[in-house]
Parts: C-alpha cells; sequence; structure tokens
C-alpha cells in the first residue's frame, strides 16, 4: 500500500507531480513540478499565493506582466555543483515560462500575505551554499529562499543533495507546533531526485505518539509530504539523492526540535 504521504510522479507528460493544499489536507504550501521541452511555453496565474519559480535543470526565459528575463538556468542536472536559478513573484501576476531548451521547472507556492512585494530573480551567485552534519551525516545545502531574506511573505525554498549512503534531515526533527523561539510551525514538502535515476531512497515521517508513522520508499520525481511530525531520510549505497524542499507556515520563520530519543549523536566527542 503507498502511504497517504506519498506522491508518486508521472513516467511521461508536462506535469511530474502536483500537490495542492487541499490534497495535501494543510493550509500554506503548495508544489509543482513540470517538464518543458525546449520552445514550450506553460502560463501560471498566482492569483491570492506567492511563487517562487526554480530552475531544476535546463534554461527558460520568464516573463512577468510584460517584464522578460531571460538565460535562466544552466545545469544540465540537478546533482550539478552550482545553484540553480530562480524567480520571486507575489500575488496578483500572470507569469509565462518558456523553455529556450529542454527544463524541468518547479513552481513553489504559499498564501501571499497583505504586503505589496516586487518580482525578484534570485541568482544563482548570491544563494548561500554550505555543508551540514559530518561523516556519512554529510550532506551539501543550497538556500534558494531563506527565513532570513525578506523578499517573501511565508515561502521558504531550499535544495540539499546527499549522497549515496548518506543520512539527511538527520538527526530527526520536527517544526510543527507554534512556539517561537523554540519551534515553529512549518508545513513541508520533499521533491526527491535520484542519480542514477533507476534508485530509491527512504523517508519516515512519524510524531513522538506515533499518531502518525509512515515510512515511504520514493522514486526518482517523488514528492513526501510532511504535515507534521519528525521526517528523516536515508540513500542507499550507490544512489545519490537530491530533494528540493518548500516550507511554509503561518509565520515565515524556520526553528526546528531534534527528536531527543536521537539527539545525543549531536554532542561533542569526548577524547
Amino acid at each position: 500500500m503507498v502511504s497517504p504521504l506519498l506522491v508518486k510522479a508521472a513516467p511521461s507528460g508536462r506535469e511530474i507531480v502536483n500537490v495542492t493544499p487541499e490534497r495535501a489536507g494543510w493550509t500554506h504550501v503548495g508544489f509543482r513540478a513540470i517538464r518543458l521541452a525546449a520552445g514550450e511555453t506553460e502560463t501560471v496565474q498566482t492569483g491570492s499565493r506567492e511563487l517562487c519559480l526554480v530552475v531544476l535543470t535546463g534554461t527558460i526565459e520568464v516573463t512577468v506582466d510584460g517584464q522578460t528575463f531571460s538565460h535562466l538556468g544552466t545545469r544540465n542536472s540537478v546533482f550539478d555543483e552550482v545553484s540553480p536559478a530562480a524567480v520571486y513573484v507575489p500575488t496578483g501576476k500572470t507569469v509565462s515560462v518558456r523553455a529556450e531548451r529542454d527544463a524541468e521547472v518547479a513552481l513553489c507556492t504559499a498564501p501571499g500575505g497583505n504586503e505589496v512585494r516586487q518580482v525578484r530573480v534570485i541568482a544563482p551567485a548570491g544563494m548561500r551554499r554550505s555543508v551540514r552534519g559530518q561523516g556519512t551525516n554529510t550532506r551539501y545545502v543550497c538556500d534558494i529562499l531563506p527565513h532570513d531574506d525578506p523578499t517573501a511573505a511565508h515561502l521558504l525554498v531550499v535544495e540539499v543533495m546527499t549522497p549515496a549512503s548518506h543520512s539527511s534531515s538527520y538527526p530527526p526533527h520536527k517544526h510543527d507546533i507554534e512556539q517561537p523561539p523554540l519551534e515553529t510551525q512549518l508545513e513541508e514538502t520533499y521533491y526527491h531526485r535520484l542519480n542514477p535515476p533507476q534508485g530509491f531512497a527512504f523517508q519516515r515521517v512519524y510524531t513522538d505518539d506515533r499518531s502518525l508513522d509512515e515510512a515511504c520508499a520514493v522514486e526518482n520525481h517523488d514528492v513526501v509530504m510532511v504535515p507534521r511530525g519528525y521526517h528523516p531520510v536515508v540513500a542507499p549505497h550507490g544512489y545519490d539523492l537530491y530533494y528540493l524542499n518548500v516550507m511554509a507556515g503561518p509565520n515565515r520563520f524556520w526553528v526546528f526540535k531534534n527528536d531527543p530519543a536521537h539527539e545525543w549523536m549531536l554532542a561533542p566527542a569526548r577524547s
């Protein structure tokens, strides 16, 4: 039986996956991934939601209310060691996307709020890259739209590359209670990619009382929805794992709580 938190990808066609708040049973996060062949176009109305468009692979041109941004994106693979191009679009806009060459595009959305915001191209060179963890818990992070960037009202977007045989989002952590500065409530999606593409990975989503406890075997392009609870990921031997995270909640602030049962491994090693 497929977990209710796992959204399987379409193996062909324009739409790879589409997670609406209604489908997820939550309030904030929307996520859609599409394939565009060279020359194909896609039009999006943001309506009451804000949008962060991420060029996962390929190169595109984006036009927002008559203003055009060309030659966005350089990657041939999400596993290339370069940051993606992205465009932030506020509410009430018409967005036209045209593929300059074959492309894969992520459309990340959340409620747009009441403040007036501006269209912004988020250049790869300005994205913060970092390394988290150590040993087989090492992973490589690119902050596309982090919580200390004031561009957005609710959206947070980040991508992570986890090498084969490594864990990620680990030790397990959660962010499902709004009690800053200790923890904040953020819904989250994980859009998974595998290298080589026939691979798989594992993700568990569970709560302290185990009222939610789901284990998902994820394949290339699948999405895991995280409404609440801890949500660690493991990449098996032989397969590197990439995922794009989209988070949003009542406030745009990311503070998580580690699972106390596993927090011991963060303690400094004794000599």
